[in-house]
């Protein structure tokens, strides 16, 4: 996989399809909007200002205000890797967000999801 080709991918352009693969398992946008919040420390506001931009996810991650610090929780396996095994920062904090979906379109508790 060419990591520097994904970090580069408008975070505008993934978006659409993690509200879509929520709402086809009966989830909803806000549901993956708390779950982004949760994870990256952004609200609503400077959310759309980022999908507005067309921020790549790179940039997207690299200003999130605050990564929650029970992102660490987050384990298991997506796209065929063990998401604690990441080593790249970048992209292990895009497969926490995969992962997160993944989980709501499961049918997952909200706050199971979040850790709490």
């Amino acid at each position: 996989m060419d990591n520097a080709r994904v970090y580069k991918m408008p975070f505008a352009s993934v978006y659409p399809h993690y509200i879509q693969k929520a709402e086809r398992k009966g989830r909803t946008k806000a549901e993956v909007d708390e779950i982004i919040y949760w994870l990256t420390g952004y609200n609503e506001k400077t959310l759309q200002k980022y999908l507005e931009n067309k921020t790549d996810l790179e940039t997207f991650f690299a200003r999130a205000p605050q990564i929650n610090p029970n992102a660490s929780k987050i384990t298991g396996v997506i796209c065929g890797y063990r998401i604690e095994e990441i080593e790249d920062d970048l992209m292990q904090k895009i497969r926490y967000l995969d992962k997160l979906v993944d989980e709501l379109a499961k049918g997952k508790a909200m706050e199971k999801i979040l850790r709490k």
